[in-house]
């Protein structure tokens, strides 16, 4: 049961706990903000200073490398979840277990509730806690343990006690084959939670520094890593231990035509939207969120203001995703400067279809028709 799972895993905590070195405190690197640049190729690298060199690798590589440095530099980190020791399905954890062994990188049983609740007590005993739910799709199982145990517990405590110290990762999006149950984009569902950082990389040198910050930060965060880029992204990635700061955007390519904001994998496809609109004489300018809650509202509101139109775009259903929350804001901020209506190209409001899903999903055509709205609005 949930309750057996949970006392047996946080005898394991405590045990774990006790035998780490005490005094120690969590220091934090230097936090380096990407300066805006254009970037015009597919998978446009992240900008970060670099002092010892880097290596090439992928996505899956790169979050390898961020749990690594995080598991050296504190004696409290643990990484758990299902399948974890020895790899995970798509091997962000191999070779940890050799490294650090099975007290602090081991499998769960099949209980999402079990790994939230598990993490939450740990992070609250003062731990570091990187959970890993093999699926973004399976996550709602620990939705209550997430949104009213985790995200609450500094507020109810009024700041006496915390479970900052949860880390908790996820592979989301399409994929190509993966049908309703392994191609979903839940992270609207935790952005309406106060309490939690929602982050998405769209690349291995954003996926180690924005990993390793969420692992730093002093609150639980939700980290979603499209799968679809876990092999196809490839970027030198800095050797060091560095950070990306949470909450800050990136202004991937500068443009003065058209304002296009997306994350994660996405950012694959308005890059390719980008480019066509640049052959139809449209400068469009690219940005990418990086964190979702908190989002960077200046850098976009910033952006329309001089180029007067905004498209949003995401994998996940129209309605009540997170372009919605956009596109209000900028209505907001922006009224007087917009000169068309914010357009969202989203995902549509149905199961995510298996044999359909060409057609669901926001390419970069049904991108690049939007563009072309706002600019013949």
């Amino acid at each position: 049961s949930f309750v057996v799972l949970c006392s047996i895993m946080s005898l394991r905590a405590a045990r774990l706990l006790s035998r780490q070195t005490t005094g120690f405190s969590r220091t934090k690197k230097s936090i380096l903000q990407p300066p805006q640049q254009q970037l015009l190729k597919p998978f446009s690298s992240a900008a970060v200073e670099t002092t010892k060199g880097t290596t090439r690798m992928n996505l899956f590589t790169a979050i390898n490398e961020g749990m690594r440095t995080a598991m050296q530099t504190d004696p409290t980190a643990i990484t758990f979840g299902e399948d974890v020791a020895f790899g995970g399905v798509f091997r962000c954890s191999v070779g940890l277990r050799e490294e650090f062994g099975a007290d602090r990188v081991f499998n769960t049983p099949l209980c999402e509730q079990g790994i939230a609740g598990f993490g939450i007590g740990y992070a609250a005993m003062g731990g570091t806690a990187i959970a890993e739910i093999q699926f973004a799709d399976y996550i709602f199982p620990a939705f209550d343990q997430l949104v009213n145990e985790a995200a609450k517990f500094r507020y109810r405590s009024g700041n006496q006690w915390n479970c900052g110290g949860l880390t908790v990762r996820t592979p989301c999006g399409a994929v190509g084959h993966g049908g309703h149950y392994h191609s979903q984009s839940p992270e609207a569902y935790f952005t309406h939670t106060p309490g939690l950082k929602v982050v998405m990389p769209r690349g291995p040198v954003d996926a180690k520094g924005l990993l390793l910050a969420s692992i730093r930060s002093p609150d639980p965060v939700i980290f979603m890593e499209p799968k679809v880029l876990y092999r196809a992204a490839v970027e030198d990635v800095p050797d060091e231990d560095y950070e990306i700061e949470l909450g800050k955007g990136e202004i991937m390519r500068q443009g003065t035509d058209v304002t296009v904001v997306g994350w994660g994998g996405q950012l694959r496809v308005l890059e390719k939207a980008c480019d066509l609109a640049e052959q139809n004489g449209i400068s469009c300018e690219l940005i990418d969120l990086k964190t979702l809650a908190p989002w960077d509202v200046e850098i976009v509101t910033e952006s329309v203001m001089k180029t007067g139109k905004l498209v949003v775009s995401h994998e996940a259903p129209l309605t009540g995703g997170f372009a919605a929350e956009i596109s209000s804001t900028i209505q907001e901020e922006c009224f007087l400067s917009l000169e068309a209506p914010v357009q969202r190209v989203c995902g549509a409001d149905t199961p995510f279809p298996l044999v359909f899903e060409k057609y669901y999903v926001p390419d970069d055509l049904k991108n690049l028709e939007a563009i072309k709205k706002v600019m013949n609005y």
